[in-house]
Protein backbone atom coordinates (compact mmCIF):
# COMPACT_ATOMS: atom_id res chain seq x y z
CA UNK A 1 0.00 0.00 0.00
CA UNK A 2 1.01 3.53 -0.24
CA UNK A 3 2.81 5.70 2.21
CA UNK A 4 1.90 8.30 4.31
CA UNK A 5 -0.10 11.10 2.67
CA UNK A 6 1.62 14.81 2.41
CA UNK A 7 -0.33 17.12 4.50
CA UNK A 8 -0.96 20.68 5.60
CA UNK A 9 1.09 23.13 3.90
CA UNK A 10 3.94 21.28 2.80
CA UNK A 11 5.80 22.08 -0.62
CA UNK A 12 7.86 19.68 -2.77
CA UNK A 13 11.28 21.47 -3.36
CA UNK A 14 13.30 19.32 -4.76
CA UNK A 15 12.50 15.43 -5.91
CA UNK A 16 14.41 12.00 -5.07
CA UNK A 17 12.60 8.87 -5.56
CA UNK A 18 12.32 7.21 -2.19
CA UNK A 19 11.33 4.02 -2.61
CA UNK A 20 12.44 0.86 -4.91
CA UNK A 21 9.68 -0.78 -3.95
CA UNK A 22 7.22 2.32 -5.85
CA UNK A 23 5.52 0.92 -9.06
CA UNK A 24 7.45 2.03 -11.82
CA UNK A 25 4.37 2.87 -13.71
CA UNK A 26 3.34 5.37 -11.09
CA UNK A 27 6.62 7.42 -11.02
CA UNK A 28 5.75 9.40 -13.60
CA UNK A 29 2.06 10.65 -13.96
CA UNK A 30 0.07 13.62 -15.45
CA UNK A 31 -2.48 15.78 -14.03
CA UNK A 32 -5.97 17.34 -15.26
CA UNK A 33 -7.64 20.23 -13.92
CA UNK A 34 -10.96 22.51 -14.99
CA UNK A 35 -9.68 26.60 -14.67
CA UNK A 36 -6.33 26.15 -12.31
CA UNK A 37 -5.70 29.39 -10.92
CA UNK A 38 -2.74 30.85 -10.85
CA UNK A 39 -2.63 30.81 -7.08
CA UNK A 40 -3.18 26.68 -7.39
CA UNK A 41 -0.23 25.91 -9.75
CA UNK A 42 2.50 28.09 -7.78
CA UNK A 43 1.51 25.46 -5.11
CA UNK A 44 1.16 22.37 -7.14
CA UNK A 45 4.93 23.53 -8.75
CA UNK A 46 6.26 23.08 -5.08
CA UNK A 47 5.38 19.57 -5.06
CA UNK A 48 5.36 17.62 -8.47
CA UNK A 49 8.55 18.15 -10.87
CA UNK A 50 9.33 20.27 -13.22
CA UNK A 51 7.55 19.53 -16.27
CA UNK A 52 4.44 17.17 -15.60
CA UNK A 53 2.14 17.06 -17.82
CA UNK A 54 -0.76 19.12 -16.77
CA UNK A 55 -4.33 18.65 -19.14
CA UNK A 56 -6.48 21.10 -19.20
CA UNK A 57 -10.20 20.03 -19.45
CA UNK A 58 -12.70 21.08 -22.16
CA UNK A 59 -15.38 23.66 -20.74
CA UNK A 60 -18.36 24.83 -23.08
CA UNK A 61 -18.23 27.91 -21.61
CA UNK A 62 -14.73 28.64 -22.22
CA UNK A 63 -13.60 30.89 -25.11
CA UNK A 64 -10.34 30.01 -27.18
CA UNK A 65 -9.14 32.84 -25.79
CA UNK A 66 -9.22 31.57 -22.05
CA UNK A 67 -8.07 28.28 -23.03
CA UNK A 68 -4.61 30.11 -24.51
CA UNK A 69 -4.48 32.38 -21.59
CA UNK A 70 -4.92 29.01 -19.49
CA UNK A 71 -2.11 27.03 -21.39
CA UNK A 72 0.02 29.63 -21.42
CA UNK A 73 -0.30 30.18 -17.12
CA UNK A 74 0.48 26.15 -16.90
CA UNK A 75 3.96 26.78 -18.86
CA UNK A 76 4.64 29.74 -17.04
CA UNK A 77 4.17 27.65 -13.95
CA UNK A 78 6.84 25.07 -15.05
CA UNK A 79 4.20 22.27 -16.40
CA UNK A 80 3.72 20.77 -19.93
CA UNK A 81 0.66 21.98 -20.97
CA UNK A 82 -1.70 19.62 -22.61
CA UNK A 83 -5.79 20.67 -23.99
CA UNK A 84 -8.12 19.24 -24.35
CA UNK A 85 -9.60 19.87 -28.26
CA UNK A 86 -13.28 18.92 -28.05
CA UNK A 87 -14.54 18.23 -31.92
CA UNK A 88 -18.34 19.42 -31.57
CA UNK A 89 -17.30 22.81 -30.21
CA UNK A 90 -14.94 23.64 -32.93
CA UNK A 91 -17.01 26.10 -34.91
CA UNK A 92 -14.69 25.92 -38.41
CA UNK A 93 -11.25 24.88 -40.06
CA UNK A 94 -10.59 28.85 -39.33
CA UNK A 95 -11.60 28.28 -35.38
CA UNK A 96 -8.97 25.54 -34.77
CA UNK A 97 -6.26 27.30 -36.71
CA UNK A 98 -6.69 30.64 -34.61
CA UNK A 99 -6.74 28.11 -31.74
CA UNK A 100 -3.79 25.67 -32.51
CA UNK A 101 -1.69 29.07 -33.57
CA UNK A 102 -2.06 30.83 -29.48
CA UNK A 103 -1.76 27.45 -28.02
CA UNK A 104 1.59 27.21 -29.93
CA UNK A 105 2.54 30.51 -29.94
CA UNK A 106 1.73 32.04 -26.19
CA UNK A 107 1.89 28.15 -24.69
CA UNK A 108 4.89 26.15 -26.46
CA UNK A 109 1.92 23.53 -26.42
CA UNK A 110 3.10 20.39 -28.24
CA UNK A 111 0.76 18.09 -27.43
CA UNK A 112 -2.79 17.83 -27.32
CA UNK A 113 -5.88 15.84 -26.33
CA UNK A 114 -8.10 14.94 -29.01
CA UNK A 115 -12.02 13.68 -28.23
CA UNK A 116 -15.11 14.57 -29.86
CA UNK A 117 -16.97 16.18 -27.00
CA UNK A 118 -20.54 16.07 -25.50
CA UNK A 119 -21.96 18.93 -27.86
CA UNK A 120 -25.30 17.57 -29.37
CA UNK A 121 -24.34 19.39 -32.76
CA UNK A 122 -21.43 20.04 -34.71
CA UNK A 123 -19.11 22.67 -36.97
CA UNK A 124 -16.60 21.29 -39.19
CA UNK A 125 -15.52 18.95 -37.03
CA UNK A 126 -18.07 15.73 -35.71
CA UNK A 127 -15.57 13.60 -33.82
CA UNK A 128 -12.30 13.26 -33.16
CA UNK A 129 -11.03 11.46 -36.02
CA UNK A 130 -12.17 14.57 -38.31
CA UNK A 131 -9.73 16.03 -36.56
CA UNK A 132 -6.66 14.23 -37.04
CA UNK A 133 -7.35 13.63 -40.40
CA UNK A 134 -8.17 17.45 -41.34
CA UNK A 135 -7.22 19.93 -38.64
CA UNK A 136 -3.43 20.11 -39.67
CA UNK A 137 -2.16 19.50 -36.18
CA UNK A 138 1.82 18.43 -37.39
CA UNK A 139 1.83 22.15 -39.10
CA UNK A 140 0.57 24.05 -36.32
CA UNK A 141 3.51 22.54 -34.43
CA UNK A 142 1.65 19.59 -32.23
CA UNK A 143 4.08 16.51 -32.11
CA UNK A 144 1.84 14.26 -30.03
CA UNK A 145 -2.00 13.45 -29.05
CA UNK A 146 -4.04 11.95 -27.05
CA UNK A 147 -7.28 10.56 -27.58
CA UNK A 148 -9.54 8.49 -24.98
CA UNK A 149 -10.13 5.32 -23.86
CA UNK A 150 -12.88 3.60 -22.35
CA UNK A 151 -12.46 1.24 -19.97
CA UNK A 152 -15.95 0.17 -18.56
CA UNK A 153 -17.06 1.09 -22.41
CA UNK A 154 -19.62 3.90 -23.44
CA UNK A 155 -22.80 4.86 -22.79
CA UNK A 156 -23.87 5.54 -26.87
CA UNK A 157 -20.64 3.18 -28.50
CA UNK A 158 -20.84 -0.45 -28.66
CA UNK A 159 -17.56 -1.73 -27.72
CA UNK A 160 -16.50 -3.19 -31.03
CA UNK A 161 -17.13 0.40 -32.60
CA UNK A 162 -14.44 1.94 -29.78
CA UNK A 163 -11.48 -0.75 -30.92
CA UNK A 164 -12.39 0.04 -34.40
CA UNK A 165 -12.37 3.88 -33.68
CA UNK A 166 -8.67 3.51 -31.79
CA UNK A 167 -7.41 1.37 -34.58
CA UNK A 168 -8.46 4.27 -37.10
CA UNK A 169 -7.27 7.36 -34.59
CA UNK A 170 -3.84 6.04 -34.24
CA UNK A 171 -3.26 5.12 -38.23
CA UNK A 172 -4.18 8.32 -38.83
CA UNK A 173 -2.11 10.18 -36.25
CA UNK A 174 0.87 8.27 -37.30
CA UNK A 175 0.05 8.68 -40.86
CA UNK A 176 0.00 12.46 -40.31
CA UNK A 177 3.50 12.37 -38.30
CA UNK A 178 2.16 12.30 -34.87
CA UNK A 179 3.10 10.62 -31.57
CA UNK A 180 -0.80 8.65 -29.95
CA UNK A 181 -1.01 7.79 -26.62
CA UNK A 182 -4.54 6.73 -25.19
CA UNK A 183 -6.26 8.31 -22.30
CA UNK A 184 -8.85 6.39 -20.41
CA UNK A 185 -12.00 7.66 -19.07
CA UNK A 186 -11.49 7.17 -14.52
CA UNK A 187 -12.64 3.98 -13.36
CA UNK A 188 -13.34 2.75 -9.85
CA UNK A 189 -13.39 -1.10 -10.81
CA UNK A 190 -9.55 -2.24 -10.34
CA UNK A 191 -10.41 -5.62 -12.20
CA UNK A 192 -12.16 -3.63 -15.33
CA UNK A 193 -8.77 -1.53 -15.75
CA UNK A 194 -6.66 -4.27 -16.01
CA UNK A 195 -8.76 -6.73 -18.00
CA UNK A 196 -8.97 -3.72 -20.68
CA UNK A 197 -5.67 -2.95 -20.18
CA UNK A 198 -5.27 -6.47 -21.33
CA UNK A 199 -7.84 -6.36 -24.06
CA UNK A 200 -6.47 -3.40 -25.48
CA UNK A 201 -2.19 -4.95 -25.65
CA UNK A 202 -3.97 -8.47 -27.25
CA UNK A 203 -5.74 -6.34 -29.77
CA UNK A 204 -2.01 -4.48 -30.86
CA UNK A 205 -2.36 -1.41 -29.01
CA UNK A 206 0.43 -1.47 -27.97
CA UNK A 207 0.82 2.98 -27.79
CA UNK A 208 1.27 4.61 -24.35
CA UNK A 209 -1.95 4.38 -22.00
CA UNK A 210 -2.82 6.86 -19.37
CA UNK A 211 -4.93 5.67 -17.12
CA UNK A 212 -7.40 7.57 -15.31
CA UNK A 213 -7.95 7.74 -11.88
CA UNK A 214 -10.05 10.15 -9.76
CA UNK A 215 -7.70 11.94 -7.19
CA UNK A 216 -8.55 11.86 -3.61
CA UNK A 217 -12.03 12.98 -3.17
CA UNK A 218 -15.42 12.62 -1.03
CA UNK A 219 -17.01 9.70 -2.45
CA UNK A 220 -20.64 12.24 -2.67
CA UNK A 221 -18.53 14.02 -5.23
CA UNK A 222 -17.09 10.79 -6.63
CA UNK A 223 -20.66 9.39 -7.24
CA UNK A 224 -21.66 13.05 -8.43
CA UNK A 225 -19.15 13.03 -10.97
CA UNK A 226 -19.36 9.22 -12.22
CA UNK A 227 -23.13 9.35 -13.07
CA UNK A 228 -22.16 12.90 -15.06
CA UNK A 229 -19.35 10.61 -16.74
CA UNK A 230 -20.81 7.33 -17.56
CA UNK A 231 -18.54 5.06 -15.56
CA UNK A 232 -22.05 4.22 -12.89
CA UNK A 233 -20.94 0.28 -13.90
CA UNK A 234 -18.01 0.67 -11.02
CA UNK A 235 -19.81 2.32 -8.24
CA UNK A 236 -20.81 -0.65 -6.77
CA UNK A 237 -16.65 -1.50 -6.56
CA UNK A 238 -16.35 2.20 -5.56
CA UNK A 239 -19.45 1.47 -2.47
CA UNK A 240 -18.12 -1.38 -1.38
CA UNK A 241 -15.06 -0.44 0.01
CA UNK A 242 -15.59 3.28 0.76
CA UNK A 243 -17.91 3.15 3.51
CA UNK A 244 -15.18 4.48 6.08
CA UNK A 245 -14.10 6.87 3.79
CA UNK A 246 -17.54 8.38 3.34
CA UNK A 247 -16.49 11.48 6.17
CA UNK A 248 -13.32 11.98 4.66
CA UNK A 249 -11.28 11.64 0.90
CA UNK A 250 -10.43 8.37 -0.66
CA UNK A 251 -8.09 7.81 -3.60
CA UNK A 252 -7.04 5.32 -5.99
CA UNK A 253 -4.93 3.32 -3.95
CA UNK A 254 -6.43 -0.31 -5.16
CA UNK A 255 -6.34 0.52 -8.58
CA UNK A 256 -2.78 1.62 -8.03
CA UNK A 257 -1.93 -1.60 -6.11
CA UNK A 258 -3.78 -3.93 -8.75
CA UNK A 259 -1.90 -2.40 -11.81
CA UNK A 260 1.47 -2.53 -9.73
CA UNK A 261 0.81 -6.65 -9.22
CA UNK A 262 -0.33 -6.91 -12.83
CA UNK A 263 1.80 -8.22 -15.78
CA UNK A 264 1.83 -7.58 -19.38
CA UNK A 265 0.66 -4.12 -19.44
CA UNK A 266 3.04 -2.23 -21.47
CA UNK A 267 3.43 1.56 -21.23
CA UNK A 268 1.09 3.04 -18.54
CA UNK A 269 1.02 5.43 -16.23
CA UNK A 270 -1.45 7.16 -13.93
CA UNK A 271 -3.43 10.38 -15.23
CA UNK A 272 -5.49 11.33 -12.22
CA UNK A 273 -8.46 13.79 -12.66
CA UNK A 274 -8.74 16.28 -9.32
CA UNK A 275 -11.83 16.46 -8.88
CA UNK A 276 -11.23 17.23 -5.47
CA UNK A 277 -9.11 19.96 -6.18
CA UNK A 278 -5.95 19.82 -8.23
CA UNK A 279 -3.40 21.15 -5.22
CA UNK A 280 -4.67 17.56 -2.93
CA UNK A 281 -4.51 15.41 -6.16
CA UNK A 282 -0.69 16.62 -6.76
CA UNK A 283 -0.33 15.60 -3.32
CA UNK A 284 -1.64 12.50 -3.96
CA UNK A 285 0.45 11.58 -6.74
CA UNK A 286 3.27 12.60 -5.66
CA UNK A 287 3.38 10.38 -2.46
CA UNK A 288 1.95 7.63 -5.28
CA UNK A 289 5.47 8.29 -7.00
CA UNK A 290 7.20 8.00 -3.98
CA UNK A 291 8.46 11.84 -4.56
CA UNK A 292 10.23 12.95 -1.70
CA UNK A 293 10.40 16.42 -0.01
CA UNK A 294 13.76 17.95 1.56
CA UNK A 295 12.84 20.72 3.38
CA UNK A 296 14.64 24.49 3.40
CA UNK A 297 15.36 26.39 5.86
CA UNK A 298 13.55 29.81 5.48
CA UNK A 299 14.20 33.11 6.91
Amino acid sequence: MLGPRFRGDERLKDFVVLKQSTPNFARTFSLEATRPKEGELAEVAGIVPAGTPLYLTSVATQTNRQLVAAAAAVRRAGFEPVAHLAARRIASAQDLRELLHGLRGEADMRRVLVIAGDAQTSGSYPDALSIIQGGKLREAGIEEIGIGGYPEGHPRIRADQIEAALDQKIAAARAAGLRVHIVSQFSFDADAIVAWLNRMRKCGINVPIKVGMAGPTSVPALLRYAQRCGVGASLKGLMSGAAAGLLGHVGPDRIIDALAAADGLGDIAPHYFSFGGVIATARYAGDAAGLARRDRATA
